[in-house]
């Protein structure tokens, strides 16, 4: 299926990768053409440099930590609109015609935008997280990085862009955005699965929550990720 294409020169993706070579290829291979592809790594020691550099993308080195590597990318970036994923997401192709219409739309630059929430899993608890994930959205306004995010250079600028957290950094930044600067396109961001497989579908969701509660009740983000394992 082809995909829709944003107005030329309007966007950058912004990718951080940290030993995530197994995923990376697939979401590089799922973009339409964009301005420029950055992906940022965190001093990854597999081959997911070589296959960012080997799908034209341009390779920024990092420390490692998401928050700094998001940061960093934001930093190289040049066009006016930027998209922020995860190395294992990649938006379906009524996510990009979702994007490509909201920067063409009046006033677009006021509000920031992520996708729908789905796992690349037909198991029955994939469909039970992904309503719950739209609960935490439609009650809490708290995106995950896992549903990317779309957001003109001046709103990222004007809320002060991603904090360099090795944790939360996307709770960190969606919350100063606010739910009125925040908005949810048709459209699915398509997540690996592959965590809640390796540590269970219960284990992997309660460490989620109780990272996002832990964080929200002022638990120092170093601590928070220690906790997760990064």
């Amino acid at each position: 299926m082809t995909m829709p294409r944003p107005p030329l020169g309007s966007l950058d993706v912004i990718i951080p990768v940290l030993n995530g070579a197994e995923r990376l290829a697939g979401t590089l291979e799922g973009l339409p053409p964009a301005n420029a592809v950055i992906v940022v790594d965190g001093g990854s020691t597999d081959e997911s440099a070589a296959i960012a550099a080997a799908h034209g993308a341009r390779v920024i080195r990092s420390a490692p930590g998401r928050g700094l590597q998001l940061a960093v990318g934001a930093a190289a970036s040049t066009a006016p609109w930027r998209l922020f994923l995860h190395a294992d997401t990649r938006p379906d192709a009524a996510a990009w015609t979702a994007l490509a219409a909201h920067i063409a739309s009046p006033d677009a630059s006021r509000w920031a935008a992520v996708f729908r929430f789905q796992l690349d899993d037909r198991a029955w608890q994939a469909r039970v997280l992904e309503v719950g994930v739209r609960l935490r959205g439609a009650f809490l306004a708290l995106p995950y990085g896992d549903q990317g995010l779309l957001i003109h250079r001046d709103l990222y600028d004007a809320v002060g862009g991603f904090a360099r957290l090795p944790l939360m950094e996307d709770v960190d930044l969606v919350r100063r955005l606010g739910r009125r600067r925040l908005r949810v396109l048709d459209g699915y961001a398509v997540t690996s699965a592959e965590r809640w497989r390796r540590r269970g579908w219960v284990g992997q969701s309660v460490l989620n929550l109780s990272c996002l509660v832990l964080y929200l009740v002022g638990v120092a983000p170093a601590r928070i990720a220690r906790l997760y394992g990064r």
